[in-house]
């Protein structure tokens, strides 16, 4: 990165598990971090992990609501105006959702899509000529669910396989300009992710009728996924290094468990394969 100050990093989403984690590790890694989230009031965990970590003159807390595209324009015109740069983007924002087709509405379905797809492109579209300008980079979370599809997750998995098909054709044009773009995959992760889904179990099987049976068994097989899952820290780790390394991959997985289970869907784990293809379209 160009420039004697420390280069600066916007983060969405830092309210909890991956984006605090994210946030704190990247001013410990000596990066100026903006932690952003819907509701600031919600930043006390987040400024107190800072402020243990001895990170806090680093970290800057402000508001972002990924869904409002006059809020990301002016949180990201107010963090260039501040200090004179961007160096580089995580978006980490995003909303789970349990359901399936029959049982919902689509704009149910479109709500999913508002957060985990669309607020993606409104940061992002936003913050673009700033990271031209610093020759920076893109860091998406998406998920495992943006690779294998999977059962009561259809919008969700639907508008993180449309992120990472957008970010994927978009990484050999970023290219071009000095943008590096990776996506980082966790799997299962021990994060308050899970609790904001919002889903009743009990009541959810006795709501999906003829699907009762199989999403009693869906939740169960969760259930115990969660409990032996990764921790926030862990995954965050993933997306520090991705931040901090000198040449990131394009597809990144926070654990083994995530590799192996992106493996039975895909040979080009890295995303090296098929970066290096439609780069070549570009020459």
């Amino acid at each position: 990165m160009a420039g004697v100050s420390a280069p600066v990093v916007l983060i969405t989403g830092t309210s909890t598990g991956i984006g605090l984690e994210t946030a704190v590790g990247a001013a410990r890694a000596g990066w100026r971090t903006v932690a952003t989230l819907r509701d600031p009031d919600r930043a006390g965990r987040l400024r107190a992990a800072a402020d243990a970590a001895g990170v806090g003159d680093l970290l800057e807390v402000r508001r972002l609501d990924v869904v409002d595209q006059a809020s990301v324009a002016a949180c990201v015109a107010d963090v260039v105006a501040r200090h004179g740069r961007l160096d580089a983007v995580v978006n980490n924002a995003g909303a789970g959702h349990v359901g399936t087709l029959e049982q919902e509405t689509v704009d149910d379905v479109r709500a999913v899509f508002e957060v985990n797809f669309f607020g993606v492109l409104h940061v992002t579209r936003a913050a673009l000529p700033h990271l031209r300008a610093a020759r920076g980079r893109l860091i998406t979370v998406t998920s495992v669910g943006g690779v294998v599809g999977q059962p009561f997750n259809e919008a969700y998995c639907a508008a993180k396989f449309a992120v990472e098909g957008f970010m994927e054709s978009l990484t050999p044009v970023a290219a071009t300009v000095g943008v590096s773009v990776s996506v980082v995959e966790p799997g299962a992760v021990a994060s308050e992710f899970v609790a904001n889904v919002g889903i009743d179990r009990d009541a959810a099987v006795t709501d999906a009728g003829p699907y009762g049976a199989a999403l009693r068994a869906y939740l169960d097989r969760s259930a115990a996924a969660f409990a032996a899952a990764q921790s926030p820290a862990e995954a965050a780790a993933a997306v520090v290094a991705t931040l901090t390394d000198p040449e990131p991959a394009p597809r990144v997985q926070t654990s083994a468990a995530a590799r192996q289970f992106v493996a039975v869907k895909l040979a080009d784990t890295d995303g090296l394969g098929v970066t290096a293809l439609t780069a070549g379209w570009l020459r």
